[in-house]
């Protein structure tokens, strides 16, 4: 083969390779978006940048991949949802009281689960995973008890953090997929 042919294969495989890295590339990207929803976004926006944004996200999939998620027993499940409706009630006279309440409840059924329950933050990256469509529930339900714990939370404030507990609460449960199937 004379260099011009040579120079030639060299410029078609180095071609083929990187359309091929591209594509997996946007196949990467397309596994995230719908693995992670509005999540995908959100980190974006706040990493500013895809590449990294995208890395942050498949991070947290292996990190909760080693992870022994599992369903709940339907016992867990109801007595887990007969807490729920005591906090809901308790929302009533002790709006503040049921917000840390759905706090702790919320963290008792990722625990159950088998998701860690340390760090707040880590929590939310966790079950964004599994959760994509509620963890902003998760994180603005949050951002209420804080503000009610320095006492700057209305009392709609609170019932919106309730509202939001419950969306993540219901998702951790499972039991929209349960009703539909029944």
């Amino acid at each position: 083969m004379d260099t011009a042919t040579v120079l030639i294969l060299a410029v078609v495989v180095i071609v083929i390779v990187g359309a091929v890295a591209w594509m997996m590339m946007q196949r990467r990207s397309e596994d995230l978006r719908k693995r992670f929803g509005p999540e995908y976004d959100r980190v974006i926006s706040e990493r500013g940048d895809a590449r990294q944004a995208e890395s942050e996200l498949a991070a947290r999939q292996k990190r909760v991949d080693t992870f022994d998620i599992r369903p709940l027993e339907a016992a867990e499940r109801d007595q887990f949802i007969d807490a729920w409706r005591a906090t809901q009630a308790r929302f009533v006279d002790a709006p503040a009281e049921a917000i840390n309440d759905a706090d702790r409840l919320v963290s008792e059924v990722m625990q159950a689960r088998g998701y860690p329950v340390g760090d707040f933050d880590q929590r939310a990256a966790d079950v964004s995973v599994d959760h994509p469509t509620v963890v902003e529930n998760y994180r603005a339900a949050r951002a209420i008890a804080v503000a009610n714990q320095r006492g700057d939370a209305s009392t709609e404030d609170l019932r919106q953090a309730i509202v939001h507990y419950r969306a993540l609460f219901e998702d951790l449960l499972e039991t929209r997929e349960r009703e539909v199937a029944q």
